[in-house]
């Protein structure tokens, strides 16, 4: 870091993610909701259980709450089960949350070895990727 807060090669350092958490929390209140777009869920809301259910029950989600609450947080597993379509739609979906103002967490709980947990925090926390996650 240079003394004017940007990282070597000029770009700037994220604003730490507590201090935007409290910000949104400030804003919006301290609600976090989950998108666990399970099975019996889209069936509930009389959608399929294919990558279409998905998009539509996560675009309504995103639409009504992405820019009342502070968090949303889309859980990976329920988006990767459909393989990259699947992925598409959660890229979407966490791409439309930032865009209204929500932070997002994206819940991908995973344990591996090193090389994996890397490959993982460059899909995730790198804020060049289309999944980056608060």
């Amino acid at each position: 870091m240079t003394a004017q807060g940007t990282a070597a090669g000029g770009s700037r350092a994220p604003e730490p993610f507590g201090a935007r958490l409290r910000r949104a929390m400030d804003t919006r209140g301290p609600l976090c909701v989950g998108i666990d777009p399970h099975a019996s869920l889209l069936h509930a809301w009389g959608l399929a259980d294919d990558v279409a259910g998905l998009e539509r029950f996560s675009r309504t989600v995103v639409a009504a709450l992405a820019d009342r609450v502070a968090v949303l947080k889309p859980q990976s597993a329920f988006y990767e089960r459909f393989g990259s379509r699947g992925v598409a739609v959660l890229e979407r979906t966490v791409t439309e949350a930032r865009e209204a103002g929500a932070l997002v967490v994206t819940d991908a709980k995973r344990g591996d070895i090193g090389s994996t947990m890397d490959a993982y925090a460059a899909a995730y926390l790198d804020p060049g990727s289309p999944l980056f996650s608060d």
